[in-house]
């Protein structure tokens, strides 16, 4: 009896500590262009459009009961082709998990992530697609940023190599988070879901044409080629490279 006593103190306190850190990463952070945020300015979701934010950057919202938003706008360059950037918009949403060894693990919702890829020298159109891939990062810190006078995040990714630093920009999430159930199930074929394509074909042409910068050139955007792609990891590397 002794002995388990001992183990529900010590279980009570990584649950107590697992705690005060969760409470350290609730709200809603972004890189340092500021110009990128989580919400329905970075994805309508009720018109399946990804919104191109004036700079690239990244965000993510945590809140204190599991769950995480992340929105990401990103230049990748092409160095045999510096004339030939690629622009990446990419939402996911789910449930995070937190581990006593300050690991983070963030586990999407399959159905509802989105990705908008534009290649201007290899494609002729932007490549909207379904997006799932989870991300691990080996650890985390938060701490006051002297210098802006604000609260900081930095994570690692599951190598140690650092993400982009993030900073706190509203500490209530849900201002600025969609709803954390499933927003777009996987629909049924039919006349439905033929009409909706045809909507999000048509709302993403009027979006793109009136955004420009790494999008044009979407007029003729295929919705209904719904992929699942794992590049997270890709992506991640490159973060550091063109995102502010």
């Amino acid at each position: 009896m002794a002995g388990w006593a001992g183990n529900g103190v010590v279980v009570q306190a990584r649950e107590s500590e697992e705690l005060s850190y969760a409470m350290e990463l609730v709200g809603t952070w972004a890189s340092k262009s500021g110009t990128v945020l989580t919400g329905p300015d970075f994805f309508d979701y009720e018109h399946e459009r990804l919104l191109e934010p004036r700079l690239p950057g990244i965000s993510y919202s945590f809140t204190s009961d599991g769950f995480f938003e992340e929105a990401q706008y990103i230049i990748l360059p092409e160095p045999a082709n510096p004339s030939c950037p690629r622009a990446l918009l990419q939402f996911q949403h789910g449930r995070y998990t937190l581990h006593s060894n300050l690991s983070l693990v963030l586990h999407p919702i399959a159905t509802d992530g989105r990705q908008l890829l534009s290649d201007p020298c290899l494609y002729k159109t932007s490549i909207y697609t379904r997006f799932n891939a989870t991300s691990v990062m080996k650890g985390w810190e938060v701490k006051l940023d002297t210098y802006r006078d604000k609260m900081r995040l930095q994570m690692y990714q599951f190598d140690g190599t650092p993400v982009n630093p993030l900073w706190l920009v509203d500490k209530d999430p849900k201002k600025r988070m969609l709803p954390t159930d499933v927003l777009r199930p996987v629909e049924e074929e039919g006349k439905e879901g033929k009409e909706r394509r045809r909507m999000v074909k048509r709302r993403l042409v009027e979006r793109v044409e009136g955004r420009g910068w790494g999008l044009k050139g979407a007029g003729e955007v295929q919705p209904e080629r719904w992929l699942w792609v794992g590049v997270g990891l890709t992506v991640a590397g490159a973060v550091g490279l063109f995102c502010v």
